[in-house]
């Protein structure tokens, strides 16, 4: 769930849409227009992406594949950053920063309201401590206004998240976690005992070697590839999990897709558990 709106909890991740580095066209434009089309033809309601991807290019195209939307996607969009011209992401959380992303948001997928938006914190490094009431706010005054359904936070400590939903109902929390990093294991649950959406990104980020070669064995045990597998513990984690992996290939959709389906065994997941000790 994400408020009100039941999604499947495998979405897709439009970000790798964009050309190199996020930035710029796609090498192959009808290929990714193609991909965001099977995304939904495959019945996947979530579509997660940005303004600042490209920026514009990724909301352009799936306003190109997909407007008018069908009532069942979802499609939710973050602020709190920009591109510069060298490609970097620039924090832009000033009042006037985040209203004028949000009507970014809204000029460029077409839209009236926006179904989800999520406040990115910290920088490129992870979460950051300090306050995010400023810059909630400003979003919860345009949430009022009729210009934003959803409101959730991203790249965010504990601490942010506690502070966030003192300011208003947020209805997802979108942090790096995987089978290597499981640093955020008590705030999920924390979240899941609220019903509150959990959405990891970078499912195979930061892995060692070691790491790496304990999840391809268990994949080999299982007849998958790497990610569908990291995939499928990932949903098997906890129920409040809701999955974004991106892709321009539609080969690898397919594949991402399946993993969803994974039966994983007792021994595969105490194998993978092991991953983070």
């Amino acid at each position: 769930m994400l408020g009100d709106a039941t999604v499947t909890r495998f979405g897709y991740g439009a970000m790798q849409l964009a050309g190199p580095g996020v930035m710029g066209p796609p090498t192959d434009r009808d290929g990714a227009l193609a991909v965001l089309r099977e995304a939904v033809d495959a019945g996947i309601t979530h579509i997660d992406t940005s303004a600042a991807y490209g920026p514009d290019v990724t909301n352009e195209l799936i306003r190109e594949a997909l407007h008018p939307y069908p009532d069942r996607v979802y499609i939710a969009t973050k602020v709190g950053a920009r591109r510069d011209a060298q490609g970097g992401w620039p924090t832009a959380r000033r009042p006037e920063d985040l209203r004028e992303q949000v009507h970014q948001n809204l000029r460029s997928l077409g839209v009236e309201t926006l179904d989800l938006v999520n406040l990115r914190m910290g920088d490129a490094a992870g979460p950051q401590p300090g306050s995010l009431a400023a810059a909630l706010e400003t979003l919860a005054d345009l949430q009022q206004d009729g210009l934003i359904r959803y409101l959730g936070v991203s790249n965010v400590t504990a601490d942010q998240v506690a502070e966030a939903r003192s300011i208003v109902a947020i209805v997802c929390v979108q942090n790096m976690y995987n089978l290597a990093h499981r640093h955020d294991d008590d705030l999920i649950d924390r979240l899941a005992d609220d019903d509150i959406a959990y959405v990891p990104y970078f499912p195979l980020g930061g892995f060692t070697p070691l790491q790496s070669e304990t999840l391809t064995r268990v994949a080999t045990r299982v007849g998958a590839a790497p990610l569908p597998v990291a995939l499928a513990w990932l949903l098997r984690r906890a129920p409040n999990i809701l999955l974004i992996p991106g892709t321009s290939s539609a080969v690898h959709l397919r594949e991402n897709i399946a993993g969803a389906g994974l039966s994983l065994s007792d021994e595969d997941v105490a194998d993978l558990d092991g991953i983070a000790r």
